[in-house]
């Protein structure tokens, strides 16, 4: 089954107790493809300027990912994010962001359109509505982020209503819904439109809600947290690559690609920005599938 991202693609500079890195691999779009790519060709769409490294296209070329849709704008730098990880290191302080490229309205070709599967990664709702009506999607889900719900809300509810799934983490849960308990606030974003919402909980796991079925895994038990940056990308990567492989969305194959997308996000953590995704290998994930199947005894 085709899938097709859309999303970002920059460099960051991250801190973490363990560390620091400059101008790392970073965007949500890289971490969603390097986890999907294990499991079925992806199509990618984004904008990058001519700073960004060549070396970050090659584990996804070895993999077979379409790379047509990457714009290169010669007079624009590529996006680059700064954070620091502190503490339990459940969220990141945001220290500086330039959006750079992403000004700049992604292109899609013609032969994206129409695919199996699309993921809108993170993006304002406007630049969301408008690739879902030019991809033309079989199924499509998306990503959000507390910045939209606070200045483009109706936009996101627009997009809610449009949408088959959404991926979100516990916080932009209670914000959209107003709910501080996330089983309500699970239900209350089915009923804006999504047929399946997931709801992430960083090192407590995560949610699925859909109308009649709610599924909950708890995370990978990984000992090393070296910096989170992208789990949340590479969770959704693994859920969406997943599902693509199976073609539908029945709830064995949901319960299937949550712990996918659930051993992708651990992955991604033990190693500072993509390092933990392009060294797996598809053996990788399976052995720790099978490792948080026996962990929590579940049938998938």
């Amino acid at each position: 089954m085709s899938l097709v991202v859309v999303g970002s693609f920059g460099l960051d500079t991250v801190e973490t107790p363990f560390g620091r890195r400059e101008e790392v691999l970073g965007g949500s779009a890289i971490y969603f493809s390097l986890a999907s790519s294990l499991f079925t060709q992806v199509k990618l769409a984004g904008n990058v300027g001519q700073d960004f490294p060549e070396s970050a296209w090659t584990a996804l070329k070895q993999r077979g990912a379409d790379l047509s849709g990457i714009q290169v704008f010669k007079d624009q730098p590529t996006f680059r994010w700064s954070g620091r990880y502190q503490g339990d290191m459940n969220e990141a302080e945001t220290l500086k962001t330039e959006l750079n490229v992403l000004a700049e309205p992604p292109t899609v070709p013609d032969d994206y359109r129409g695919a199996d599967f699309v993921f809108l990664a993170n993006m304002g709702p406007d630049t969301q509505l408008e690739m879902l009506q030019q991809l033309d999607g079989g199924m499509v889900y998306a990503d959000t982020m507390n910045l939209w719900i606070d200045i483009q809300r109706d936009n996101l509810i627009r997009l809610l209503q449009k949408l088959d799934g959404l991926v979100l983490n516990d916080s932009e849960a209670r914000q959209l819904t107003g709910e501080s308990n996330l089983i309500k606030a699970g239900d209350a974003l089915l009923r804006m439109g999504p047929g399946v919402v997931i709801v992430k909980k960083g090192e407590h796991g995560a949610f699925l809600f859909e109308r009649g079925f709610h599924f909950a895994l708890p995370a990978y038990p990984t000992t090393k947290v070296t910096d989170p940056t992208g789990a949340g990308d590479s969770f959704a990567g693994g859920f969406l690559g997943a599902l693509a492989e199976t073609g539908n969305s029945t709830p064995d194959n949901l319960r299937r690609a949550m712990a996918y997308g659930t051993v992708a996000a651990s992955l991604t953590v033990e190693q500072f920005s993509t390092a933990g995704l392009e060294g797996a290998t598809r053996a990788d994930l399976d052995h720790r599938y099978q490792q948080l199947r026996d962990f929590v005894r579940f049938e998938a």
